[in-house]
């Protein structure tokens, strides 16, 4: 196996919302966001936290958070463009609550 194991990114809460659907809905696949994509999107975007500032909050480098949200941007944009619904993964990720 190629590289190292990913260590956990810590979030602040679970997004209440699953899913996302077009309307008018078509027959393609979903695009899927790990939790940890929604997480530096609400701190970057709603926040207005730094990448440095988020990475501490999630116990990352800064790094990875421009990597997550150039990420998240992407698929965001893709879905809006081509139609396709989102798909929100919480089960990759610990919480804060978990850690407590």
């Amino acid at each position: 196996m190629a590289g190292r194991i990913p260590k956990p990114i810590i979030t602040s809460s679970i997004p209440i919302i699953e899913r996302f659907d077009p309307i008018p809905a078509k027959d393609n696949e979903p695009i899927y966001l790990d939790l940890a994509e929604v997480e530096a999107l609400k701190l970057i975007e709603l926040e207005k936290l730094s990448f440095e500032e988020a990475g501490m909050r999630m116990k990352v480098s800064r790094n990875t958070v421009w990597r997550l949200i150039e990420n998240a941007r992407e698929k965001l944009a893709r879905a809006i463009i081509e139609g396709r619904g989102i798909v929100i993964l919480k089960e990759e990720t610990i919480t804060n609550q978990q850690q407590a």
